[in-house]
């Protein structure tokens, strides 16, 4: 059994697809009641990481544990105590949406009264009830995906796992799925979140681990991730170009480190510390005196995609060479 207060334990797991290292000794814990964001690339080890936590997949070594039960040795007790929702909704387009929750109610040993009454729960809390006799063919991305994160919330998982449950969603259809999550966690769910968007584990992740070539490289939450590439960054727009060169010279002296030039945008950017008025104060003075003028100036913390390029030297959307599973 895990530790009280644990939903999620993994130890040195380790698993190959032919000559593929697909994870190479991945270790995860995760606290009952929050959400927790693994972050990586196509390729990183992200879905072959659930595939084992969930039961799907076997591993070559380590272990794991949810909600206290070993995968290996008993999951018919991990089953019973989690939710997947996969990539891609796995829905019914022939059935209607109350039709799907009621089919799985059933398939999950409901009688036909509790299926039905846990299928009207589900829609009221997923905003489907007005859908919820229309064809499911005929719903919009968005729909299909909170039919199929119901779905997956029959039997009220303690623990659920969601793989890139936003994949191709316009912003309105994902804040719609962003505040279902919000609304399970509040509720004492626990929940894995696999995401390529940086915004979504700013978004809703407690805590984040960035996986690359199958291993964790960074933990902590969003604050603490963004503290490892540096404090907070100035970000100057010139009015001219050709004033770039004398601006850098500037802010390198008050930030000790390399400016970031983007010639196109007249843009210079430079990791800072200290506080962050008196620093913003430096900058403004010390490009006056140089009589550099900018059209913007202004000092932010680092963004999740700014920390993924750092620690692993590419942006989250780009893929591993030679990776084959996510």
């Amino acid at each position: 059994m895990t530790t009280t207060g644990t939903a999620i334990v993994a130890k040195g797991i380790r698993k190959s697809y032919g000559s593929v290292q697909a994870l190479d000794g991945f270790d995860l814990t995760v606290t009952t009641g929050t959400v927790y964001g693994l972050l990586g690339p196509n390729g990183s080890g992200k879905t072959t990481a659930v595939k084992c936590l969930t039961t799907l997949s076997g591993f070559d070594a380590g272990s794991a544990e949810i909600a206290g039960f070993d995968v290996t040795r008993q999951p018919d007790e991990v089953r019973k105590r989690i939710g997947l929702t996969g990539q891609y909704a796995a829905v019914d387009e022939i059935l209607n949406g109350r039709e799907n929750l009621v089919m799985f109610g059933r398939l999950y040993g409901l009688t036909a009264r509790a299926a039905d009454r846990r299928a009207d729960e589900l829609l009221e809390h997923f905003d489907l009830v007005e859908a919820a006799k229309r064809s499911v063919v005929q719903y919009s991305g968005g729909m299909r995906r909170r039919l199929d994160l119901a779905a997956s919330l029959i039997q009220a998982p303690e623990v659920l796992f969601l793989d890139e449950p936003t994949t191709g969603l316009d912003p309105r259809s994902r804040n719609q799925v962003w505040s279902g999550v919000r609304a399970l966690v509040k509720a004492g769910t626990t929940v894995l979140l696999t995401t390529q968007y940086l915004e979504e584990a700013d978004q809703l992740a407690d805590r984040i681990a960035v996986l690359d070539n199958g291993k964790v490289i960074a933990e902590g939450t969003a604050d603490e991730l963004k503290s490892r590439i540096g404090g907070d960054q100035i970000d100057v727009v010139l009015r001219s170009e050709d004033d770039l060169e004398r601006a850098a010279e500037v802010l390198r002296r008050i930030g000790g480190g390399e400016p970031q030039i983007e010639p196109d945008d007249r843009k210079i950017s430079v990791v800072v510390s200290g506080a962050r008025i008196a620093i913003l104060t430096e900058a403004v003075r010390a490009l006056d005196d140089a009589g550099i003028h900018a059209e913007d100036i202004g000092v932010r913390r680092p963004t999740l995609d700014e920390v993924f390029l750092g620690l692993t030297g590419r942006r989250a959307g780009e893929p591993e060479l030679e990776a084959t599973s996510s």
